[in-house]
């Protein structure tokens, strides 16, 4: 099961933290996934024992990485993937982000329209 490199956008891919592979090398280009805090090109080749840290929308995830696939994994062989070493902190801000409904839009966006706002408002008011 183990070569011994993979390009990391490619590893992204096959370890399933991405739904394409254009998706992962796009992050890469894009600064978001970073190798002991160096943003990467996606030619970069990913090796075991590498931290990882990638944007993932709002949750910043670091993995370790264990093992180089042949190809894209099943979900269930994840973990033989990589180890996720993200720190507890951050999934509980995530957590209450959706708990506490925090009203999140994406840089340049712009202001919410009639229709985003009367949205909002009914979401605010079934807690």
């Amino acid at each position: 099961m183990d070569n011994e490199e993979l390009r990391i956008d490619k590893w992204l891919w096959c370890a399933r933290l991405f739904k394409t592979r254009t998706m992962a090398a796009d992050a890469c280009k894009g600064g978001k996934v970073k190798v002991d805090s160096v943003s990467m090109k996606p030619s970069h080749d990913v090796k075991p024992g590498e931290v990882i840290s990638v944007q993932l929308g709002q949750l910043h995830k670091v993995v370790e990485v264990v093992s180089i696939p042949k190809s894209r994994v099943s979900p269930k062989d994840v973990p033989n993937i990589y180890k996720d070493v993200t720190p507890a902190e951050e999934y509980e801000r995530i957590e209450f982000m959706h708990a506490y409904k925090v009203e999140y839009r994406d840089r340049g966006a712009g202001r919410p329209t009639k229709k985003d706002r009367r949205i909002l408002d009914k979401l605010k008011r079934e807690e």
